[in-house]
């Protein structure tokens, strides 16, 4: 089964797999357990002669069964998700790099602050659908929207998060690998929806190093 999800690049990747598969376990069970349930109600209550009706008003005890069985089943997801979910969205470490990510119809736009270090200023530089990090460190990621509610999603890095128009959301990541990974809009969003596509490149320190400085991005390199 684990071949079905893609590959992980992300350092945080595993603990959301591992979450992924018991939430997986959780689901074939129950639903294992429900399909035999039918195939019983099927066979004991079927159509045979001289069968008759007969009026049942229910079971409490039953019904009170299948209502707290699956409640707690929830909070202990939630109790066991909480402390990836707290890393991974709350407490963002001190990153190496800063970019904002901004999706209107129907692409990214990519912007790395200039040798100011700071965004929004007239040295920024800014590329459409391809974003540049290093291999093996930590990158903050500001959301923004132009339009709509687009959905910034790379499968392999474990990462995807809406970008909401007149808000700015901040995700982190961390790739291991380095290579090329696509990043589709997970969110419909018009038309063009299905082509709005970016590409992540992580580079190694020496090329982003190169690269930042052939732009003027990032005052040495760096700005976290």
């Amino acid at each position: 089964m684990q071949n079905w999800l893609p590959e992980n690049i992300s350092t945080y990747g595993a603990k959301i797999d591992s979450l992924f598969y018991i939430i997986y376990y959780i689901t074939v069970v129950s639903c294992a357990a429900v399909l035999l349930g039918m195939l019983y109600i099927v066979i004991r209550y079927r159509a045979r002669e001289g069968g008759r009706a007969s009026y049942s008003h229910g079971n409490v005890g039953l019904e009170i069964t299948w209502t707290l069985v699956p409640a707690a089943v929830f909070v202990m997801i939630g109790v066991m998700s909480a402390s990836t979910w707290t890393a991974v969205k709350a407490d963002i470490p001190q990153t190496d790099y800063a970019v904002m990510v901004d999706g209107k119809q129907f692409n990214w736009t990519m912007t790395y602050p200039g040798l100011d270090g700071r965004f929004g200023t007239d040295d920024d530089y800014s590329q459409e659908n391809l974003l540049r990090t290093p291999v093996n460190r930590k990158i903050k990621v500001i959301l923004t929207a132009t339009d709509v509610i687009h959905s910034f999603f790379v499968p392999q890095l474990r990462l995807k998060q809406d970008a909401v128009p007149g808000r700015e959301i901040v995700v982190w990541f961390e790739a291991t690998k380095e290579g090329e990974y696509e990043i589709p809009c997970a969110e419909l969003c018009g038309f063009g929806h299905s082509n709005m596509k970016g590409v992540l490149r992580v580079l190694s320190q020496d090329e982003f190093t190169t690269w930042a400085a052939d732009k003027k991005a990032y005052p040495t390199g760096e700005q976290g």
